[in-house]
């Protein structure tokens, strides 16, 4: 094990937690946060079953560029191009661009 895996959730306050409908069939793998399709409760239920699942190993952020961006979100924004919302794993980019359960432990099973 490497210690604690970070994973920032980056994106805009009143923005979809992914591009595809909020639908029963929960592709996402999450279920708290239905029928929302909103970012804020789907972080917020991602969180829950991450900490849930992995403990103190997962260390989650969500960082809101609505308001003002980090110079380091910048950076990655003008060199990826990546979609929101964007999905970093120990400050790495990944091409996950949506809350998706699965893929996002995927990222953090890589990291462990």
């Amino acid at each position: 094990m490497n210690g604690t895996v970070q994973i920032e959730i980056v994106g805009l306050k009143n923005s979809e937690c992914c591009p595809f409908p909020c639908d029963v069939n929960r592709t996402c793998g999450l279920s708290g946060c239905f029928p929302t399709g909103k970012l804020l409760p789907a972080f917020e239920e991602l969180k829950k079953v991450l900490v849930t699942e992995y403990g103190n190993r997962v260390d989650l952020k969500l960082t809101l560029v609505d308001d003002g961006t980090p110079d380091y979100i910048i950076t990655i924004i003008e060199t990826e191009y990546p979609p929101l919302p964007m999905v970093l794993v120990n400050g790495r980019i990944t091409r996950i661009g949506r809350i998706s359960l699965d893929r996002i432990k995927k990222e953090i099973e890589k990291e462990l």
